[in-house]
């Protein structure tokens, strides 16, 4: 009998298992108040490949918009897709070999034969009464036949069980797929998040250099007058100056920002969004500890794939354990033969075939090992990763707090901060005191907006890794993000 290894090779199921151990949605519909976005150029390449060109002007992305591209575009979910395929082409092949192989044929010969060439004397025709110089020793022949093959395996478990194993393989691909897009909805919605972050940062960095600017032609103004100082001129423009490059850091940091989001989209790296969305803000009711846990447990993909990798395994072992049954097998096959122009005649052949193997058992002993190990290996990953799942939970459940609670107290300090800078421009303006106070309440001011920007992406962030953790964020990332 063939080795499981040898098997497992022709009928292209054993490196399903290797596919699957290595590394490792619903449609979302735009807004009805939002034009539809333009469809990219796109480049066709052989295979199927497409690149997208830019489009003249900029392109108008809504969060929705680019998960959903990502969920087609990015490079990671073609890859993924088309190892699903490969283990699916692999499958079929698995199951084709305990089907019967009906192979039909035919054939036209023509043949010249020397007789005298193979050892044959015309002189012994004598005997006969048959003249030697009337039979040629030159033979042409044209034949013709046709014929229907049939093979097929009437008892062989070892195949029946690699073909259980390639379905679960093949199940294992399609969660892989789903984790993945897992991992893609996330990564996308915290580039966009914080794309919109840098944009946030952009609109305050703006209006405080307006502030400042306006403070500065007073400050100038009251030095012309001979009512100021040089020193709060001076002060001003600094402020001004220092507000202008954290403009322009906070604009280049948006710029890189959405190239780094068009990369994951597949979008070319020139072509130039607009995000049609705010940043989300709302209230989240967490889910109690069990309840997530238990969610998780059902939802998450990579533990659901690792559990079907593991019923991978437990057939491979049962596969192995078969190879010591002997296997039946039919082949045969019927057809016609005979002289063209001529009669034609019935051929035919059925042959029955046990094969048992013999002086086999450090081999199979060997599979054997492996297949344990295997199984071993994948119950330990799906216990360890069980205990990670409850970690990251209990950290992302720690982190949508205590960000929520800073968001609190970022938003109280930003009325703060604006209170003061309001209360030390009326005494600068009346004359009161020097606009020192004025800068330092800007500076604080700019602080306060830059930390409730941050502490919102951060609580935005951490609802969105949430989501991840329970295995929902594909379907619900909307109710978590509080859209």
């Amino acid at each position: 009998m063939k080795s499981l290894t040898r098997r497992l090779r022709e009928a292209k199921a054993w490196p399903l298992a290797l596919i699957l151990c290595g590394p490792l949605a619903g449609a979302q519909t735009q807004s009805a108040d939002l034009p539809s976005a333009p469809t990219p150029n796109a480049v066709k390449f052989p295979g199927g490949v497409l690149v997208e060109q830019g489009t003249p002007g900029a392109l108008p992305l809504s969060l929705d918009d680019a998960i959903a591209r990502g969920e087609k575009r990015n490079l990671q979910m073609l890859l993924a897709v088309q190892n699903e395929r490969s283990v699916r082409g692999q499958v079929l092949t698995a199951e084709n070999s305990l089907l019967p192989s009906l192979t039909a044929k035919g054939n036209i010969e023509a043949q010249e034969i020397n007789l005298a060439a193979q050892g044959f004397k015309a002189s012994a025709l004598e005997e006969f009464g048959i003249l030697p110089g009337s039979f040629s020793t030159i033979v042409k022949v044209n034949t013709a036949s046709a014929q229907m093959s049939l093979n097929q395996q009437l008892f062989n478990v070892p195949a029946y069980y690699l073909y259980r194993s390639a379905q679960q393989a093949s199940k294992a691909a399609n969660l892989t797929t789903l984790n993945q897009e897992d991992s893609v909805v996330l990564s996308v919605g915290t580039q966009y998040l914080l794309a919109l972050a840098d944009a946030s940062q952009i609109a305050n960095a703006q209006a405080l250099e307006k502030a400042d600017e306006v403070a500065y032609e007073q400050a100038k103004a009251s030095h012309e007058a001979g009512v100021g100082t040089n020193l709060d001129e001076l002060r001003a423009r600094v402020q001004l100056q220092t507000q202008q490059q954290a403009l322009i850091n906070d604009e280049n940091a948006f710029a890189k920002d959405k190239i780094a989001l068009n990369r994951l989209i597949a979008l070319p790296a020139d072509q130039d969004i607009t995000l049609t969305d705010t940043a989300p803000y709302g209230e989240f009711a967490q889910l109690p500890l069990e309840d997530a846990k238990k969610l998780a447990y059902e939802r998450r993909k990579d533990l659901l794939s690792l559990q079907a990798q593991l019923e991978v395994a437990v057939k491979a072992r049962k596969a192995v354990r078969a190879e010591r049954l002997p296997v039946l097998s039919f082949d045969g096959y019927y057809g016609v033969l005979g002289e063209i122009g001529s009669l034609y005649h019935g051929v035919f052949t059925a042959t029955g075939k046990v094969s048992v193997p013999v002086f086999q058992e450090g081999q199979l002993r060997g599979e054997s090992e492996v297949a344990d190990a295997q199984m071993i290996g994948l119950r330990h990953q799906i216990e360890s990763l069980r205990v990670t799942i409850e970690q990251q939970i209990r950290s992302a459940m720690l982190d949508v707090q205590s960000s929520n609670d800073l968001v609190k107290v970022a938003k109280s300090n930003v009325d703060l901060a604006t209170q003061e800078l309001q209360d030390a421009t009326d005494r600068f303006s009346a004359g009161v005191d020097d606009n020192l106070p004025v800068v330092e309440a800007q500076a604080t001011l700019a602080q306060a907006q830059s930390t409730l920007v941050n502490t919102l992406y951060q609580y935005n962030q951490s609802k969105l890794r949430l989501a991840r953790n329970t295995g929902v964020v594909e379907s619900q990332y909307k109710v978590y993000l509080g859209r």
